[in-house]
């Protein structure tokens, strides 16, 4: 008979691969601009880390070979987007990268598992390298923190891709159910953080989802209003100009600008001044 663990644990791999195929878009996207705009890259670094660490766990745990798969699939993916980020970043985030790969998912990486291998033995290696894995675990549900704070800032949800943070709460979801199972703690807490994270940043997208739009609008009418406000005022400086060229023409030219000149004011009065005006007229002509 299969174990519910199993079940959920294949349902736990399907998620995870699609948790780390879901950027694809994204960089299909900087791939076709051949820039990274203002995506952020410490996640995939984060990631990458993360998964090479829990492949090597999943080695040394008995009955780990679930956690072998998903996350050395998922250690393919995030190498790919690395490079993929590497090949079209800026100089300047080209070389932060390249010094942090080289430090922290290289050399970090190769000292954790000589150390473990060679200087650690028994139940002391899954308590280091599980805790390693827990700590990273939840670095990597916490580093989209980067692009939420960009999407506060900004008040747009283009740089917080939906699929990313959908997925990642259904991942955090079924992975805590999974280290209930197995009693495993040190895949059950940071998936239950990851649970919360991944919550936080789906109610954010929905409040700027809804809001950025009605933001761009209010910026157009702005603009139109302004733009409408420089047209009028142009006209009326053009009008001004051309009444005081009036007063060196004929006395009949410059009769007909004088009378356009009321036309003008006595179209833009209020009815009450406009009634006070009549009076005077006609106390003129008397």
């Amino acid at each position: 008979m299969v174990e519910p663990s199993f079940i959920v644990g294949i349902f736990g791999n399907v998620i995870s691969i699609l948790v780390f195929a879901s950027p694809i878009s994204t960089f299909w996207r900087i791939v076709k601009k051949k820039s990274t705009e203002n995506f952020k890259w410490l996640p995939y670094a984060t990631t990458l880390l993360s998964t090479s660490l829990w492949t090597f766990y999943g080695l040394l745990k008995p009955g780990g070979l679930l956690v072998v798969t998903v996350n050395g699939t998922g250690t393919v993916l995030e190498a790919i987007y690395v490079i993929l980020f590497l090949t079209f970043a800026s100089n300047d985030t080209k070389w932060k990268m390249v010094k942090v790969v080289a430090v922290v998912n290289i050399g970090f990486y190769a000292l954790v598992v000589l150390v473990t291998l060679l200087a650690l033995h028994g139940s002391v290696r899954l308590l280091i390298v599980g805790l390693l894995c827990a700590a990273l675990t939840i670095g990597m549900y916490a580093a989209p923190m980067a692009a939420m704070s960009t999407m506060v800032r900004t008040k747009s949800v283009e740089y917080m891709p939906f699929s990313l943070s959908f997925f990642l709460l259904l991942n955090g979801g079924i992975w805590s159910a999974y280290s209930v199972l197995v009693k495993d703690y040190f895949i059950g807490v940071p998936n239950a953080i990851g649970l919360a994270l991944g919550s936080a940043q789906l109610i954010l997208y929905m409040i700027y989802r809804r809001k950025g739009p009605q933001t761009k609008n209010t910026q157009r009418d702005e603009e139109e209003g302004s733009a409408h406000l420089m047209s009028g005022r142009l006209e009326m400086t053009e009008k001004k100009q051309h009444l005081h060229k009036g007063s060196s023409l004929p006395k009949s030219f410059a009769s007909r600008q004088n009378n356009s000149s009321k036309i003008l004011k006595a179209l833009s009065m209020t009815p009450l001044e406009l009634n006070s005006f009549n009076n005077n007229v006609e106390v003129n002509k008397e």
